[in-house]
């Protein structure tokens, strides 16, 4: 994994002149994405961020402390200038969430910020990368509307991961903590929990689209976690690295910005297996099957599974 180092020699690393590599996942929460992030900052030159949409929400503090946490981004949040007149959640609310777009009372907030919003934005992610002296970095943000703004910004390399996983799953981590005994509850979070997931899906599959072929990819949940080795492997290719796969059984959780629980602990293991299976109803399945056939015409996609040679 990329080690930060600090603000006196973050000068004399990569030229100020390169472009940082952004892999961006994108897709709806609860989905995998710190885990895969987590992975992948194990990897020579690739630093896990984090959810950097929470970057400029918390005035460029993490929430989650410890003395290197800390120190990196402190140093961080004070070599980007100019962030502070967008520090709060104007930008986010205008720019990065899901249903901005419809609200006509934020559209000359949208106008006003998006130039600074996308000037900031670019400095954010050149000062990580050279202060971690990586040539990539990850972005678990999830929220398409980032992924579209970051699409504006000719200073990044943007590589994205539309990162999917069965309906079944999701509602699942939104519901493990209600009761059973609890229909109402689990009721409303299941509705709650798929108009969100649609709102995203919409809006992923149009950024995706819009997302030169060779930047982009599909990547489910479940063929991740049956096998990590091989999806690492392909997602490390298509972002253009030449870094070879960590020790999956003992992978550093880093320093990310924020994320879930997950990186609360130190270190983590990862280690192939099939999906979890999880109580699927008519309802479910009817909801998910649009998604199925809509998803299943997207490429590319990284299954983790090599295609035979022409010689083989």
């Amino acid at each position: 994994m990329s080690a930060p180092r600090d603000s006196s020699s973050s000068q004399a690393a990569a030229p100020a002149a390169a472009k940082p590599k952004v892999i961006y996942v994108m897709g709806q929460g609860k989905s995998g994405s710190t885990i895969l992030g987590v992975a992948l900052g194990n990897c020579d030159g690739v630093f896990f961020a984090g959810e950097m949409c929470s970057w400029l929400m918390t005035s460029g503090r993490p929430i989650l402390g410890g003395r290197e946490r800390t120190l990196f981004w402190r140093g961080v949040r004070e070599q980007v200038t100019g962030a502070e007149e967008l520090f709060g959640g104007a930008a986010f609310e205008s720019l990065e969430r899901g249903l901005s777009p419809l609200r006509v009372d934020r559209w000359p907030s949208r106008r006003r910020l998006r130039e600074r919003y996308l000037a900031v934005t670019e400095a954010l992610y050149r000062t990580i990368a050279e202060r971690a002296h990586a040539t990539h970095i990850v972005d678990s943000s999830h929220l398409p509307l980032r992924a579209l703004q970051l699409q504006q910004i000719d200073g990044i390399e943007l590589y994205l991961v539309f990162l999917v996983r069965r309906t079944e799953g999701i509602v699942a981590s939104h519901t493990r903590h209600v009761k059973r005994s609890e229909v109402a509850e689990r009721r409303v979070r299941f509705l709650k929990t798929n108009a969100h997931l649609w709102v995203t899906y919409v809006l992923s599959v149009l950024v995706f689209l819009r997302q030169r072929a060779d930047r982009r990819v599909l990547l489910r949940h479940e063929d991740f976690v049956a096998n990590p080795e091989g999806v690492l492997r392909e997602i490390l290719a298509f972002a253009d690295s030449e870094a070879e796969l960590p020790d999956l059984a003992s992978l550093s959780t880093g320093i990310p910005f924020q994320g879930n629980a997950l990186i609360r602990s130190d270190t983590v293991a990862l280690k192939a297996q099939a999906a979890a299976p999880y109580r699927s109803s008519r309802l479910m399945r009817l909801v998910e099957r649009p998604w199925q056939m809509l998803l299943a015409r997207l490429e590319p996609a990284a299954t983790g599974v090599s295609e035979p040679s022409d010689h083989g």
